[in-house]
């Protein structure tokens, strides 16, 4: 039996906002200020997260939902980031608790499916912390209020676990660094593979399972 070939889907193009949603009179800047204008979502904290990280290294293109890796540096380094944040978009009686979950996940591919084990599948993790305790306080879009942990993949995959906490990030990492500091922090870990991707690589073919969780 003959397998048909899969259909591909189009690799992403940039938005300038100003493109019209046809038949009403918004644009996709409505759109994105309608769905991510609380950036204190868990969903939109991490997009944001996932943004400054590829700001630090210079992306290597869009974000791909569901790629293996969140982030793909242009020596080819790929890099998974996780976020965590004291104060949430809902009420709460106490500061949260920070940990990072889903440091490891099955991967999907079009003629495979899902990997039947979770793997490490990441280069790099990069564990974001938005660090404001007040709501007043509280300014998603300052750099300064995020500290960063940096660990290569082997020091995270020797951990074997799927969740990690502050107390043993910080053993492992050291102390958090600043933004500033995020792009040498990450091109320096030990064991870092660079390659070369090819468009062909970059193709919608190949997803990890993530899911969103509270933190």
């Amino acid at each position: 039996m003959t397998v048909p070939p899969p259909i591909r889907a189009p690799k992403p193009t940039p938005l300038s906002g100003e493109e019209v949603v046809a038949g009403t009179d918004a644009t996709v800047v409505d759109f994105w200020r309608f769905a991510l204008s609380n950036l204190r979502m868990n969903n939109a904290r991490g997009y944001l997260a996932e943004f400054l990280v590829a700001k630090a290294v210079g992306p290597a293109g869009l974000r791909i939902e569901w790629d293996p890796y969140d982030v793909l540096a242009p020596d080819g380094t790929t890099i998974e980031i996780k976020t965590s944040a004291y104060l949430q978009a809902w009420d709460q009686y106490k500061l949260s608790t920070i940990q990072f979950t889903g440091l490891r996940s099955r991967i999907w591919t079009t003629e495979g499916g899902l990997t039947p084990t979770p793997t490490y599948n990441a280069d790099v993790y990069v564990f974001a912390i938005q660090t404001a305790r007040t709501h007043k306080e509280y300014n998603p879009l300052l750099a300064s209020q995020w500290r960063f942990y940096v660990l290569p993949r082997q020091t995270v995959e020797d951990l074997g676990q799927d969740s990690i906490g502050l107390a043993t990030l910080e053993r492992l990492a050291g102390p958090s660094i600043a933004y500033e500091e995020l792009s040498d922090s990450i091109m320096l870990q030990p064991g870092k593979t660079a390659r070369v991707h090819s468009t062909d690589a970059k193709s919608k073919t190949t997803y990890t399972e993530k899911a969103s969780f509270p933190a």
